[in-house]
């Protein structure tokens, strides 16, 4: 039987307590779960790539024992072609809220006419997790706010760190 991968695309930047629900959740229904970490030219990151792709595996080191079947890679390309490239069979997208859906659906569209061989499957936000987003952590923790149930610690600490700096 062939070996099922799974890709779950994102700038994770940071990398927040929603992302990792889902990459505990999407790591259940596939064989291989890789964090395809995008680099985009085009959007202007808090954190480097090298900095998200750090933050991103210590919590897989942290999560060990539930996440062993993941790993990270970064891309910079279209993200079908990417998939092809690993040989993945399905796409894992996080749904928020209903405002998720209408650009998913738009961009579930366009892959599929890319290359219909690979699924997008949808997982649906943890009900604590909905409001969460990367753009609104940086937004609070910049303006001093507390973020510390948005974010693992480590990414807390980081975040503190770099916006300290700034």
């Amino acid at each position: 039987m062939k070996e099922k991968i799974g890709l779950y695309p994102g700038s994770f930047d940071p990398i927040t307590n929603g992302h990792l629900d889902i990459i505990c959740r999407a790591s259940k229904i596939v064989d291989t779960l890789i964090i395809g970490v995008a680099i985009n030219e085009n959007k202007k990151h808090l954190f480097d790539m090298n900095e998200r792709t750090k933050l991103i595996n210590e919590q897989l080191l942290i999560n060990k024992s539930k996440l062993s079947n993941t790993k990270v890679l970064t891309f910079n390309e279209l993200l079908m072609s990417f998939a092809e490239k690993l040989k993945a069979s399905i796409i894992i997208r996080g749904l928020r809220a209903v405002s998720d859906f209408d650009y998913e659906f738009q961009m579930t569209g366009m892959n599929a006419r890319l290359n219909s061989d690979i699924e997008t499957v949808f997982l649906m936000a943890s009900e604590k997790h909905q409001f969460i987003s990367s753009r609104f952590v940086k937004e609070i923790c910049l303006l001093k706010g507390d973020v510390k149930s948005f974010v693992p610690p480590e990414v807390h600490n980081k975040l503190k760190e770099k916006l300290n700096k700034n």
